[in-house]
Parts: C-alpha cells; sequence; structure tokens
C-alpha cells in the first residue's frame, strides 16, 4: 500500500469528533450564534427564580411571587426567539428586538428581570442579534474585487461629462434651453404648424 492511497490525518474518533467540531463551526459562523446563547442565558434566571428557592448560609430565599405566570411567558418566549434566530437568521433583527423588549418588561415583571441577570443577559443578546450580519458570499466577494476600482484602469469620459456644468442657481432656466418670453422665429413657427 502507497502513501497515494492511505487517507490522510487521524482514523477513528479523533477524526469524528473533529468532522462534527469543523461542520459545528461552519453552523455557528452561518448565523447569529452568540446573541442566541446570551438570549437563552437571559431566559435561565427569569424562569427559575419565581419557582424556585436559594439557599445561602443555612437561609433559604423564597422569590415566589405573583409574577411567576408572567417570569414562565417572558423565559419561554426568550428561548424560543433564541432557537428561531438560530434556525432562522433571516428573522435576526425581530428576534433580537423582541428579545430586548421582553429582557426590558422582565424588570418589573420577574423579580427584577432574574436579579439583573436576565435583564443583561437579555439586552446584551438582543443587542448581538440585531447588530449581526452574514457574511457575503464567496462568488460575490471574488466579483466585487474583479469589478473594483482599480488604478490602472483605462477609463473614458462620456461627452456630457466632458464639459462642466455649473449648478443653477433657484428658479434660473438652462442656457440651453427656450426662455418662455422670448419671441420665436417664423421658421420655428412654420415648423410647428
Amino acid at each position: 500500500m502507497s502513501s497515494a492511497t492511505v487517507e490522510a490525518g487521524p482514523v477513528g474518533p479523533a477524526g469524528l469528533v473533529g468532522r462534527t467540531w469543523r461542520g459545528f463551526r461552519a453552523w455557528r459562523r452561518t448565523r447569529p450564534f452568540w446573541g442566541g446563547v446570551f438570549g437563552l442565558a437571559a431566559s435561565v434566571p427569569i424562569l427559575y427564580l419565581p419557582y424556585g428557592n436559594i439557599s445561602l448560609a443555612g437561609f433559604t430565599i423564597a422569590l415566589s411571587t405573583t409574577a411567576g405566570a408572567g417570569s414562565l411567558i417572558i423565559g419561554l418566549m426568550l428561548i424560543a426567539l433564541a432557537l428561531t434566530a438560530w434556525f432562522q437568521p433571516m428573522v435576526r433583527v425581530f428576534c433580537g428586538v423582541a428579545t430586548s423588549v421582553l429582557a426590558l418588561v422582565s424588570l418589573p415583571l420577574s423579580n427584577f428581570g432574574g436579579l439583573g441577570l436576565g435583564l443583561l443577559f437579555g439586552l446584551l443578546g438582543g443587542g448581538l442579534l440585531v447588530s449581526w450580519a452574514p457574511l457575503p458570499a464567496a462568488a460575490e466577494v471574488a466579483g466585487s474585487e474583479a469589478d473594483g476600482d482599480r488604478e490602472d484602469a483605462p477609463t473614458a469620459q462620456l461627452p456630457a461629462q466632458s464639459t462642466a456644468e455649473q449648478p443653477l442657481e433657484y428658479g434660473a432656466a438652462p442656457a440651453d434651453a427656450p426662455q418662455a418670453d422670448a419671441p420665436q422665429a417664423p421658421a420655428a413657427e412654420e415648423e410647428q404648424r
């Protein structure tokens, strides 16, 4: 067996893990991944705090309020918006604005926005979702470089560009246009008949 017929690279689990990681990285780079991650992270404290108890140094802190239903709705909507932004990147601006609005609404409705963590992560995730833009396709980039402005490319002026025109003042008529007040020549009147 020659080296030309042997597959290059590791074979076995390392190869599978490497291919999986490269596939995930390619998927992640084509969508607003980090905005979705922060949107999901914002939903965790907003969902957990109204229903869970926190124990600090033997003291149990219960943050259960009447806002439990509102927190549940806000948290589930944040999860839905983050997943929508991941799997439908075309609606990223809507998801980002809605995530930011829900994070702000969670401030009075859900224990100060999940003690500030949900509010902070929601605003950060919403901003990342709104500001993300896809990279241009490789064919578009190659075409724009080929058609780009090169200084050594020959250029020609069109006849209309060869003479510089002065901008007209407000209400002034162009020099080539006939004036409405000026009498027309007799030859011109005969041509019009």
